[in-house]
């Protein structure tokens, strides 16, 4: 677990890939105006990971000091955020869902596929993640040499901290048999569902994230402009400036 900053406490919770070194960018950024704690998904694994990452969450809380914080869960990760926000809410400050795909989303015929058989299909995962993320690359930054710059530190951090296709496989199935739909109606947090373009998101529809406004009381929606589902590492302060105005004034 990691713990940067100071400031109003504040847990961010990495997607599907499991690695808080991947959402660094963002990290950096949050930590100048939060107390930021974060882990990765494997620190947490085993049977009923979703339960056992709640606990975790908890006591990252706990070892903060604080009675509450607000939660911000990335992609798969706001799923896990959902979750803890229901059956911990009196932890939770706030609720930022941060392009979550929605908990009634099924996946499609491909991935499906890659879930069966997560090590061999990596390199077609890797590649097709690739094509789909290109165009928010360059909506995002405006020069080649931003682009080409960013693409590098970003594979780098991905060959450092490398994320595990059969734990992502078996993470997903579990997703698959809970019903976080049921717990999205019992949240009383405000929350933020946080979004890039629609044209731009490649990875989750906005329209599976916004799921999230009508299932939980109250919900707001902003967008991350010129982002699709990598806002918070191509425009980490733009992201951190969202989240914190959010969390702050609630």
């Amino acid at each position: 677990m990691i713990i940067r900053g100071d400031g109003p406490p504040l847990v961010l919770i990495p997607g599907i890939q499991g690695r808080w070194e991947w959402m660094r960018p963002a990290v950096d950024a949050l930590a100048r105006r939060h107390r930021v704690m974060t882990f990765s998904l494997n620190d947490a694994d085993g049977d009923a990971v979703f339960e056992r990452w709640a606990e975790h969450v908890d006591a990252l809380i706990d070892r903060a000091g604080a009675d509450r914080a607000a939660v911000v869960g990335v992609s798969f990760g706001g799923l896990i955020a959902a979750r803890f926000a229901a059956r911990y809410r009196q932890r939770v400050a706030a609720l930022v869902l941060v392009s979550t795909p929605s908990p009634r989303w099924q996946l499609d015929p491909q991935t499906a596929g890659y879930v069966r058989r997560p090590r061999l299909s990596l390199p077609l995962f890797a590649l097709r993640g690739a094509q789909r993320m290109a165009p928010e690359l360059i909506a995002a930054l405006p020069t080649w040499r931003g682009r080409a710059s960013f693409a590098a530190r970003h594979t780098l951090q991905v060959l450092r901290a490398p994320g595990s296709p059969s734990r992502m496989a078996a993470w997903v199935r579990e997703w698959s048999t809970l019903d976080i739909s049921a717990d999205c109606r019992v949240i009383d947090a405000p929350t933020l569902v946080l979004t890039g373009e629609a044209r731009l998101d490649r990875v989750v529809p906005v329209s599976s994230s916004l799921e999230y406004v009508k299932l939980i009381a109250g919900a707001r929606h902003a967008v991350l402009p010129e982002t699709g589902h990598l806002g918070l590492i191509l425009k980490p302060a733009e992201f951190a400036a969202i989240v914190s105005e959010f969390v702050v004034q609630e």
